[in-house]
């Protein structure tokens, strides 16, 4: 049995993401940002695990202390 992954829509993944709907657009006509699917010719959704993959992917390194 497969599990059921939560999916957002383009609005509620910007959201999450922290930006809006329009960089998530700009971004996918670069081929940048998180992964995406298209579940019909103008209906794209984004999976959590995605969207916490690229979360993760763009973290910082803690700063050292260079004293």
């Amino acid at each position: 049995m497969t599990e059921v992954q939560h999916t957002f829509n383009e609005r509620e993944a910007a959201k999450y993401v922290g930006v809006s709907a329009a960089v998530l657009r700009l971004w996918r006509s670069e081929n940048k940002g998180p992964r995406f699917f298209r579940a019909g010719e103008k209906l794209v959704r984004y999976r959590r695990t995605d969207l916490d993959q690229w979360i993760e992917e763009r973290l910082s390194a803690p700063a050292t202390d260079a004293r």
